[in-house]
């Protein structure tokens, strides 16, 4: 009997040649890529745009030059968030991309001619996240998902995703570097985790360029009263008590302006593809301390109220966080300008001359 040599199974063929192409577009894509992107004159999209940050991103792009175009959540009222509040001048220089994150085809469409990407937009409130986390998947998961994969389809240049210092729950050493262990104490944190690892996956597995950038607590004017210093500032403008959840955990804060400039500092930067960067001051504050020297900038005498409806369920509070910003010192050139004191003060003033500009019913 003659034996014949059995063909290699086609499917193991078209799976090793898929296997061969990724690394080699993933090679070549890397070579290209690691530099950082001169942002002036060049085309940018920021998701998110309405939301805090996101704002005042767009306003910062806008001064460096850059073709600035904002996707922004369509909403039955068409309200575009914190853009509404733009100068004329100012929205004349945007384009406004109105859809959803969880439209594959409204986010490819909005990336194609890119030169970078600033993905900040998701569902952020921790406290819904309890109540709704699908819609966390959906958006923060899904979303980037689409992000990511228009990117790479239209081949943008830099693509800076944004994190938060909710992965790293509390504190198992500080300060807290890149490297500590992510830990989902929320739904809303755990949607983060998933959205960094597929931004990190994208670079390993097609040499997509990312930057993760990763803030710690950021402040200033815009914030939403969900937060805890827009929450102090504005009991104590409308209340001789104010209410809070636990008041021992402690935050690194980071005024808006200098997490901006980190951002940016994301896409222009060279040979920061595929690495996880922090932004924060390096130091901690309580939330009781926070609001003693928020009382004493207002001239108020501090009256607490514990408010059980704002405490966070049991081990899902994060005790401590406090960053160790070394690797944006060193591969950014970036440290934090605006000191906590000043930017207290400059984020009481605008709430006072914006009792009411808040109350935005806007989500990114």
């Amino acid at each position: 009997m003659r034996l014949i040599a059995s063909e290699p199974c086609k499917s193991s063929m078209i799976e090793t040649r898929a296997i061969a192409s990724a690394n080699a577009l993933a090679r070549t894509v890397e070579s290209c890529h690691n530099a950082g992107v001169n942002l002036k004159d060049r085309t940018v999209l920021v998701t998110g745009a309405g939301g805090f940050i996101g704002s005042h991103l767009v306003e910062a792009l806008i001064a460096k030059g850059c073709q600035v175009r904002v996707f922004v959540r369509y909403t039955s009222t068409g309200r575009y968030g914190w853009i509404d509040s733009f100068r004329a001048e100012i929205r004349q220089q945007i384009k406004i991309i109105a859809g959803d994150l969880r439209d594959s085809d409204a986010v490819r469409d909005a990336v194609k001619g890119c030169d970078a990407v600033f993905h900040l937009g998701a569902l952020i409130g921790i406290p819904y996240s309890y109540i709704h986390p699908r819609e966390y998947v959906d958006t923060n998961i899904v979303g980037t998902t689409n992000v990511l994969v228009g990117c790479r389809e239209h081949q943008v240049a830099r693509v800076v995703q944004i994190s938060t210092s909710e992965v790293y729950g509390t504190a198992q050493y500080v300060p807290i570097d890149e490297k500590h262990p992510q830990v989902g104490q929320s739904p809303y944190a755990a949607s983060k985790i998933a959205a960094d690892m597929l931004a990190e996956s994208f670079y390993r597995s097609f040499g997509l360029p990312v930057t993760i950038i990763r803030p710690f607590n950021t402040y200033g004017p815009r914030q939403s009263q969900r937060a805890i210093i827009p929450t102090i500032i504005m009991q104590f403008l409308e209340s001789e008590t104010i209410a809070l959840g636990a008041t021992s955990p402690t935050r690194d804060l980071t005024y808006v302006t200098d997490t901006v400039a980190g951002i940016i500092r994301g896409a222009e930067v060279d040979g920061v593809v595929g690495m996880t960067i922090n932004l924060g001051s390096g130091t901690e504050i309580s939330v009781s301390k926070l609001a003693e020297q928020i009382a004493v900038l207002l001239g108020r005498k501090l009256r607490i109220r514990e408010d059980a409806d704002r405490v966070r369920p049991e081990g899902s509070e994060v005790a401590r966080l406090v960053s160790n910003n070394s690797l944006a010192q060193q591969v950014l050139l970036w440290r934090p300008l605006v000191p906590l004191g000043q930017g207290l003060r400059q984020t009481i003033d605008w709430f006072q001359a914006n009792p009411s500009g808040i109350r935005s019913d806007y989500a990114v």
